[in-house]
């Protein structure tokens, strides 16, 4: 039990399925602070929401970036951080670009309740982000 867990939760690994279940809780963590955030500079320090929204969803890709490269993905492609990060956050843009797309047709072309559009297009970015990430960033060379 304990190798188990360790390879899961500890070990570096090439495994897709151990990748993607640490992404989730990697998505997760990055939502709590992005959320955190918004609320926060929002509510409690009166600042515009789309401001709030913007500084919240940057920190929310940077955790996202750093918990990735330490947790998630052991392997590289790009030998330059700073690169790397552009791209992480270029296809996190892509990935809210989808989010809105996704709500928008849901929402006002099907008619689907906002809340379930979100749930939709969550599950749906969320695996967006890993799949990109994973190909065109930290794939393991054969």
């Amino acid at each position: 039990m304990r190798k188990w867990l360790e390879k899961i939760f500890m070990s570096e690994t090439d495994s897709l399925l151990i990748q993607l279940f640490r992404y989730g809780f990697v998505g997760g963590a990055a939502f709590v602070v992005d959320y955190g955030v918004l609320v926060l500079l929002t509510e409690v320090f009166g600042m515009h929401y789309l401001v709030s929204a913007t500084i919240s969803f940057i920190l929310g890709l940077i955790t996202n970036y750093l918990l990735s490269i330490s947790w998630v993905f052991n392997k590289r492609t790009m030998g330059s951080r700073w690169a790397e990060f552009i791209v992480f956050a270029v296809i996190g843009v892509i990935g809210l670009g989808l989010n809105a797309l996704i709500m928008y047709l849901c929402t006002d072309k099907m008619g689907i309740h906002y809340m379930l559009s979100k749930i939709i297009s969550t599950v749906i970015v969320f695996f967006w982000n890993f799949f990109a990430r994973k190909f065109l960033l930290f794939k393991a060379n054969k």
